[in-house]
């Protein structure tokens, strides 16, 4: 059985990122996935501090709201990453995230000035953006899919919805994106 987690970047509670990412999520777990779930505004997660040096057995020196991520990240097949689009980019909350999955390579300690990865599972990711009619999306997804090279991820879809208000969860009523996100997480794990 597959497991994929999800990653809701936005701080907006069923707002259309956290409506799009579960969406994908059901999607999966319609062929039988087990799903786990992070709403990232929940948590209590601090900078990445560029240690640059490994932490031996855990991911990282600080523990803190990632301890429970990185579990459920080790326990994934796949995952899916949704943020609202900020300034053309991800939410802080979403690059609080990216920056603290740094320590999934470290330092080589044969060879300095190159990585060592440490996340040899490879995984499959969906991407999910929500920005407004006129965003550019691009930005952010090259955000995420830097993400997804540094942890070994290969990128198998990408949502994104634009919407021209300011209506919390807007795309409810969109059952075309809906659709697509639910399809999109079924391809995720078949």
């Amino acid at each position: 059985m597959s497991n994929v987690l999800g990653i809701c970047g936005s701080p907006i509670r069923d707002g259309s990122t956290d409506i799009l990412v579960r969406e994908v999520l059901r999607g999966a777990q319609s062929r039988e996935a087990a799903i786990d779930y992070v709403f990232l505004n929940d948590l209590q997660i601090m900078p990445c501090q560029a240690c640059g040096t490994s932490p031996e057995e855990g991911y990282c020196f600080f523990h803190d709201g990632m301890d429970g991520i990185y579990e459920k990240f080790d326990r994934c097949d796949a995952i899916v990453v949704g943020s609202p689009v900020y300034f053309d980019s991800v939410s802080a909350q979403t690059k609080l995230f990216i920056d603290r999955t740094n320590c999934f390579r470290t330092m080589a300690p044969d060879d300095p000035g190159k990585f060592a990865v440490r996340i040899t599972e490879k995984r499959r990711g969906v991407i999910v953006l929500v920005g407004g009619e006129r965003e550019t999306y691009e930005p952010a997804r090259l955000v995420i899919g830097g993400f997804f090279v540094w942890a070994g991820i290969t990128p198998s879809g990408l949502i994104t919805f634009a919407h021209d208000g300011f209506e919390k969860g807007a795309v409810a009523e969109d059952h075309t994106a809906l659709s697509k996100a639910f399809e999109a997480g079924a391809a995720l794990v078949e």
